[in-house]
Formats: structure tokens, C-alpha cells, sequence
């Protein structure tokens, strides 16, 4: 089973939240990463969806985790995408390329936006800080 993950949202390093705090304490952080995509603000938290062209980049951070499968199952619950919730759930968790500050590829889980993003705003700096519209 793959161990890394890349998030881009209230997950990341510096937020405090349960989730945040679970990650970090079940995982190592590897450092700052990019992955093609769009990034939308959905309410207090971001969602990302595919790109539209090649300058559509979003910023995070890749985590290799302790215990993939166990972590991965709370994850995935916070994520809303569990078999706990209605189809089509609000994300879904695929693997992805990302890359890496020291500039290598990798594959990591991502939690991908699964609803429409039609008159969500837009984050044009791909970039999610708790107050960022664009």
C-alpha cells in the first residue's frame, strides 16, 4: 500500500484541528509539494479539481505515514468519502504525481473534489490559507 499523501488544505502543517493534529502525529512530513490541479474555496476549507491548462498548480505538503491503512481509514472518513456517505461522496481519494521542492515525481494519495465548482470561487494562487477567496 502506498505511505505518502499530498494535501493542500486544512490538513496541512499549522492548522489546528483533530485531523491535522492525527496526521502529524501518524506521519512524517516530507516537505512542501506541487500537483496540477485547480483549487476552489468550498466553505472554511479548499477542494481540488483537475486542471484546465499546465499553469493550474496547487501547493501543499507530502506526508509519508506510519500506518497507511489505518490512517488513511480516518482520513478518509474527514474527507467524506467513505461508504458512510451518499454518491456521490464530496471527495475521492486517488493517486496522483506530485512533485516534490527538491523537484522529484512521486505518487501519493490526494483527496480530489468530487461536486461541482460552478460559482465556488476560485484560488487562483493554489495556495489555501483559512481566509484565502483568490
Amino acid at each position: 500500500m502506498l505511505d505518502r499523501l499530498f494535501v493542500y488544505g486544512t490538513l496541512m502543517r499549522g492548522f489546528d484541528n483533530p485531523m491535522a493534529r492525527l496526521l502529524s502525529e501518524g506521519a512524517e512530513c516530507l516537505g512542501a509539494a506541487t500537483i496540477l490541479g485547480r483549487l476552489y474555496r468550498i466553505r472554511h476549507y479548499p477542494g481540488l479539481v483537475e486542471p484546465r491548462n499546465p499553469a493550474d498548480v496547487v501547493y501543499g505538503e507530502v506526508f509519508r505515514m506510519r500506518q497507511p491503512r489505518e490512517l488513511l481509514l480516518r482520513l478518509d472518513d474527514y474527507e467524506s468519502c467513505t461508504e458512510a456517505y451518499p454518491e456521490p461522496r464530496e471527495y475521492r481519494r486517488e493517486i496522483a504525481d506530485v512533485t516534490l521542492h527538491s523537484g522529484a515525481a512521486v505518487s501519493a494519495y490526494v483527496y480530489i473534489y468530487n461536486w461541482d465548482v460552478a460559482g465556488l470561487p476560485h484560488i487562483a494562487s493554489g495556495r489555501f490559507q483559512p481566509d484565502s477567496a483568490g
